[in-house]
């Protein structure tokens, strides 16, 4: 569930539909027929009329295609219990980008996303095809001004929750989960990659349920294009075993501006996590201020914090850590490292 806090999209202003034309989707759900179609008929009439509604009743509808939001839109569930659930040739064709999103915007602007579980059928598909890792389960990608709220992800075969370019963006008040063993890696939490002006507020990501998890939230530079402006606050984060509750993986782009503040990360391989995969350039202005680590794997030096290149105008204040080896912030142009306190173990 959702922390107990007030999720507000304060950096980045998002704001996603501000469409009240209501088109509900008819399909029954609970019947195991496919109900792509349907629920993207009422997206294309919606986006042609402007905007609108789309409105799911609960229960299960199978997607056995991808569906694409039109600009405008607002697709809404009736909780968790509306569940969008990849059906049983959901691999057997691929979205826009060549991947497999039970949704992907692919350039919609003002779009919403809320109010629905997401399942990607992970644990019982074969996900391990060509173009896996092309798009994401929630896949935000190329769209200005989109919101994600109170979506919920289950069984992924890639990334849970992704923006992928475009800007003004939030997730927040939404979940990610990773069960399986043994049939994947790479599976992120939420992913933001060669975006910027993002918030990712009050959400609870969960990535080692299963042996196959990898980083809870991870901000990804890919190619030349730069990561900045996001702010990341208020989350409940346990990344996977194949990496780290927080992760800024940098390439030959840049990730700087980045605001960390209020997480709890527990249970994780290690806390928060600069790597490089395919560059060097630095990361630089980054905020870590009153996070919490509890019970993360390395027990030695850098497993609450652990910045193992050079950095600058890295800010390291009141954090608190236990049972979570310590913090790592090498000397450097404006680094900052103040009142961070460590212990051996947890009170609780």
């Amino acid at each position: 569930m959702p922390l107990a806090v007030t999720s507000s999209c304060t950096l980045s202003g998002a704001t996603g539909s501000s469409a009240t034309n209501l088109y509900p989707v008819t399909a029954t759900p609970d019947d195991a027929i496919d109900d792509t179609a349907a629920i993207q008929g009422r997206i294309n009439v919606a986006g042609a009329a402007g905007g609108g509604v789309v409105k799911l009743s609960a229960g299960t509808f199978v997607i056995n295609g991808k569906l694409r939001m039109a600009s405008n839109v607002k697709l809404e569930g009736s909780g968790p219990t509306t569940v969008l659930k990849a059906g049983p040739t959901f691999m057997n064709n691929s979205g826009p980008a060549g991947g497999f999103p039970i949704v992907t915007t692919a350039g919609a602007d003002n779009t919403t996303l809320t109010n629905f579980t997401a399942d990607q059928s992970g644990d019982t598909l074969n996900g391990n095809v060509t173009g896996r890792l092309n798009e994401y389960m929630i896949d935000v990608r190329d769209s200005l001004n989109s919101l994600v709220q109170g979506v919920h992800t289950k069984n992924p075969l890639t990334y849970s929750i992704a923006f992928v370019g475009g800007s003004t963006w939030c997730v927040k008040d939404s979940s990610t989960e990773s069960t399986t063993n043994g049939k994947y890696v790479e599976l992120d939490g939420i992913h933001a990659m060669n975006t910027s002006n993002g918030d990712i507020v009050g959400n609870v990501v969960d990535q080692r349920k299963g042996t196959d998890g990898d980083d809870g939230i991870a901000i990804h530079t890919y190619g030349a294009e730069d990561v900045h402006d996001v702010r990341i606050a208020n989350n409940d984060v346990r990344g996977g075993r194949h990496g780290a509750g927080i992760d800024l993986a940098g390439g030959s782009g840049v990730i700087y501006n980045i605001d960390l503040t209020g997480n709890t990360v527990w249970g994780s391989p290690r806390g928060l996590h600069d790597a490089y995969y395919d560059g060097t350039q630095q990361i630089h202005h980054i905020q870590i201020v009153g996070n919490t680590f509890r019970n993360n794997d390395i027990q030695t030096a850098g497993g609450a914090i652990d910045f193992e290149r050079a950095v600058r105008y890295v800010t390291m204040t009141d954090n608190t850590a236990c049972s979570s080896g310590g913090y790592n912030l090498p000397a450097g142009t404006g680094n900052v490292n103040l009142r961070n306190t460590l212990t051996a173990t947890c009170g609780d």
